[in-house]
């Protein structure tokens, strides 16, 4: 048998973003640290040295961004990524600034909400038997929930979800934001400019609002940060997102016995979506640049090198979680690290966590049996978040609506 050639790896290629999972075995037995000269680029994939990497911040900074991009890429990147884009002492600043209006409190209080809208979009997709998850339920819910939480109008949603997809998808062989994700950026950062010009005139019970009421010890946000901050909820968090409520009832249909836990007792679907976090991330990768030269597998990455680290990967190590590459709703998931680590923690975990779990509730709680056509099922093409954009299926009821 012929040996393989050597592990070859671009987030750009359409081919990881149908399936990733064999690359990212043998990256993480053949080339822990592995070398793109073409995109410019050096990838962890092994648990230990991308859960390390999260944790050390002053080694590997976030200055430059998150994102590969060229035009994402760079000192100016927390204008449209927020402080996924900054270090300590400035990011300690504006996370805590954003906290203060972004509390576990105001997440809470949203429970009651989200379930409101996922009853309004689940109830009119289940009427008609046959509907696109993306299209019709997961893709309107994060963004609808994020929505009222900023104080958007209802009649604006549809359009920011349309820019939002805009921005994250890529084109085939253009490695780099192309030209309407650009202009979709700037529709999106004009919009909000907009919306905190009008809470600054007419104050409301939201977080917007609350973002510039923020204050700790006379230091306030600026509206540029709070524009940043506004633009990264609506395209990091409402993408991540449906892509995860997405992905588990993909995974879910995949692998029967263990979807029937869940649809036999709901309240396992936290279980479901663990798993599906672990099993396939939403966000695969964040970007990290080495800021002092670094061995790491015997290999120096140089000051100023670009690290990306495969969170996929990682969470499919076998070295942390036996058998990764089995869908087991009852594994202990503790060590995931979907959501990155360290000071960058993502802040929207918890709300994207009670998103999934309203969501896929609901959802099992009156649907019987469904299957998935998976023949027509449409991935989107991203360089950092793995989900689909079209996901059709088709459900049986337990009872009549």
């Amino acid at each position: 048998m012929a040996p393989l050639p050597p592990v070859s790896y671009s987030p750009y290629d359409y081919a990881m973003h149908e399936d990733p999972y064999p690359t990212y075995g043998r990256l993480r037995e053949e080339a822990p640290l592995y070398r793109n000269d073409d995109v410019d680029f050096w990838a962890l994939s092994r648990h230990a040295d991308v859960a390390g990497a999260f944790r050390d911040h002053e080694r590997f900074s976030n200055v430059n961004g998150v994102s590969l991009d060229p035009s994402a890429w760079g000192p100016t990147a927390h204008r449209t990524m927020s402080f996924l884009a900054l270090d300590p002492p400035t990011h300690t600043r504006m996370r805590s600034l954003v906290s203060k209006g972004f509390t576990p409190r105001r997440v809470r209080e949203l429970e009651g909400e989200i379930l409101r809208l996922t009853r309004r979009h689940l109830g009119p997709a289940l009427e008609k038997g046959e509907f696109d998850v993306v299209a019709d339920f997961a893709g309107r819910l994060p963004m609808d929930v994020i929505c009222a939480t900023m104080g958007v109008p209802e009649a604006d949603r549809d359009e920011l979800r349309r820019l939002a997809d805009v921005v994250v998808h890529r084109v085939e062989g253009f490695d780099d934001v192309p030209p309407a994700g650009m202009e979709a950026s700037l529709t999106l950062v004009g919009y909000y400019q907009d919306l905190v010009a009008e809470r600054r005139r007419r104050p409301g019970d939201d977080l917007t609002s609350a973002l510039l009421a923020a204050e700790e010890g006379g230091d306030r946000l600026t509206e540029d940060e709070i524009i940043a901050f506004l633009f990264l909820m609506v395209v990091a968090g409402n993408e991540t997102t449906t892509k995860l409520v997405a992905n588990a009832l993909y995974w879910g249909r995949r692998n029967p016995a263990q979807l029937a836990k869940p649809m036999a007792d709901p309240a396992l679907v936290t279980g479901w979506v663990e798993e599906t976090l672990r099993y396939d991330a939403s966000s695969q990768t964040l970007a990290r640049t080495v800021t002092k030269d670094t061995e790491l597998h015997g290999r120096t990455v140089p000051a100023g090198g670009r690290l990306l680290l495969l969170i996929g990967a990682a969470n499919r190590d076998p070295r942390v979680f036996p058998a990764p590459d089995v869908y087991d709703l009852d594994r202990d998931t503790s060590q995931l690290i979907s959501f990155g680590g360290g000071r960058h923690f993502c802040l929207g975990a918890n709300l994207a966590r009670l998103e999934a779990r309203i969501a896929l509730t609901e959802f099992v709680r009156q649907v019987r049996s469904y299957d998935i056509d998976t023949g027509n099922a449409v991935r989107v093409h991203s360089v950092n978040v793995r989900g689909f954009a079209s996901l059709p299926i088709s459900v049986t009821l337990r009872t009549a609506m």
